[in-house]
């Protein structure tokens, strides 16, 4: 019964250990979210005109051309759904208008590796207050609450 008792307990330490290691948040490289994707990953980051540009990582977060990714969002505020179209410039997706005015909304995100591919979605709670702990924008916050 004892020896049952201590594999129980490494096995809640192992199990604790493994959770808290994969529920650390990767900070975007610019200081946005890094989303959840396939290789190669995206950064959702707002620009200080509240356009949003989505740079792509490879395995090391070194910035590579966003190749035949397509992305589209629609920002979801209190004055109805709005649409964000994206084009490219340079090495990053960058959205042809604003982000809506407001704060505190959700932010739908769709990446696809190439026009005909399937979606993958992503839902951004966009609020650009400071984070009191991180000091990063609470859409991009890497704090663990």
């Amino acid at each position: 019964m004892k020896k049952l008792s201590q594999m129980m307990a490494v096995a809640a330490l192992v199990f604790g250990i493994t959770q808290a290691h994969a529920e650390k948040i990767t900070p975007g490289p610019k200081g946005g979210r890094l989303l959840e994707n396939e290789s190669p990953r995206a950064e959702f980051f707002v620009e200080t005109n509240k356009t949003v540009t989505i740079t792509f990582y490879d395995k090391d977060l070194k910035a590579i051309s966003p190749g035949e990714q397509v992305v589209t969002a629609i920002a979801e505020a209190k004055g109805g759904k709005v649409k964000i179209e994206f084009e490219k410039k340079g090495d990053a997706l960058v959205s042809k208008t604003p982000l809506p005015e407001g704060n505190d909304y959700n932010v739908v995100v769709q990446l696809r590796s190439k026009a005909d591919a399937k979606p993958q979605n992503f839902r951004i709670k966009y609020n650009m207050t400071p984070c009191g702990k991180c000091k990063r924008a609470e859409y991009a916050c890497i704090c663990d609450e």
